[in-house]
């Protein structure tokens, strides 16, 4: 009976995506509301649920696991497991969920031959040490420092094992921020769901939707336009998927928005091919990944990468604004 279901929506600032809540409102759902950060960002998660105290509970546990998964991934935490391997080069015992997410990240690398890669970080390193130089060289890095730091850069030099996680050779680094958050978008879904929530909407970065909106329709996800802040570019409606998107817009380095945080791991470049990047997948890791992956990949390559993950869609705007749909 539809009095029975419980619904939740789940909604993090994020580049790229937005949830629309008011239709939660609009079907007569009590709607919870909590304003903070999560994933260093500032962050509403939004429950609708016909018991308050049911929704602040789920709210706890939502961030509860948030919380969790930081110390394992964060980058800027120097207690997390990342952190620690990154200085010392090796980790051992290393929480189970590092080693998962590493392995996928690992199996997304060899999927797309090394376009998504997340030993990526001295490259982030070297361009942001690099800007925050006063009269720093606008054209970046001189290709000697890009070059050393573009040999750090290799997946398959990144051993992991259950119980121990090293690199191969020394000052490699990785980075998560390329698939973490659609990993803990994954867990807190799966959280959730072990609690009884059929329908749900999560997004923390990324979005994961499981059954429907409480009106029984897909969940509405509207797509920022990367031309014009605080304006939509389209509507996406979705159950039983996860959706993503990746833009260096969002972070760019430089003034004049020429590098960013998405490299291309063969040169040791920022990618510019695309504007945005937006992948529909079975699951938000998947979904965070291949975006990434995708924003570096001319237009012929893009399809043949999509091709090897079943289930999946993208939407790829091109710099003058124009898109390109695979499998739309």
């Amino acid at each position: 009976m539809t009095t029975r279901r419980r619904f939740l929506g789940i909604a993090a600032t994020a580049a790229g995506l937005a949830l629309l809540p008011d239709g939660l409102r609009a079907a007569g759902v009590p709607v919870r509301t909590w304003r903070g950060v999560a994933l260093g960002a500032d962050s509403v998660i939004q429950l609708a649920h016909p018991d308050p105290a049911e929704a602040d509970r789920l709210i706890a546990l939502c961030l509860e696991e948030v919380a969790r998964l930081e110390r394992v991934f964060s980058l800027y935490r120097t207690d997390s497991a990342l952190a620690r391997l990154n200085r010392d080069g090796v980790l051992d015992a290393p929480p189970a969920d590092l080693v998962r997410l590493l392995s996928e990240a690992a199996a997304v690398s060899r999927r797309t031959d090394g376009a998504f890669d997340p030993t990526v970080q001295p490259l982030w390193q070297l361009y942001a040490g690099h800007f925050a130089r006063p009269g720093a060289d606008p054209a970046g890095p001189p290709e000697a420092v890009l070059r050393a730091a573009r040999e750090l850069v290799d997946h398959r030099k990144l051993r992991i094992e259950p119980g121990r996680v090293a690199f191969a050779g020394r000052g490699m680094a990785v980075t998560l921020n390329g698939i973490a958050q659609g990993y803990v978008t994954d867990r807190v879904s799966e959280r959730l769901r072990a609690e009884g929530m059929t329908d749900v909407l999560v997004d923390l970065g990324e979005i994961r939707a499981l059954g429907h909106h409480p009106s029984g329709r897909p969940w509405s996800v509207g797509l920022a336009d990367p031309l014009a802040e605080g304006r939509n570019a389209g509507t996406l409606e979705i159950a039983e998927r996860a959706v993503a998107t990746s833009g260096g817009y969002g972070t760019p380095f430089d003034s004049a928005g020429r590098f960013t945080h998405l490299f291309d791991p063969a040169t040791g470049g920022c990618a510019r091919e695309w504007l945005a990047v937006t992948v529909l997948a079975p699951d938000a890791t998947t979904a965070d990944a291949l975006s990434t992956a995708l924003s570096i990949a001319p237009e012929a390559r893009a399809a043949v990468l999509l091709d090897r993950f079943p289930g999946t869609a993208a939407r790829l705007t091109r710099r003058d604004g124009s898109v390109l749909a695979l499998r739309a």
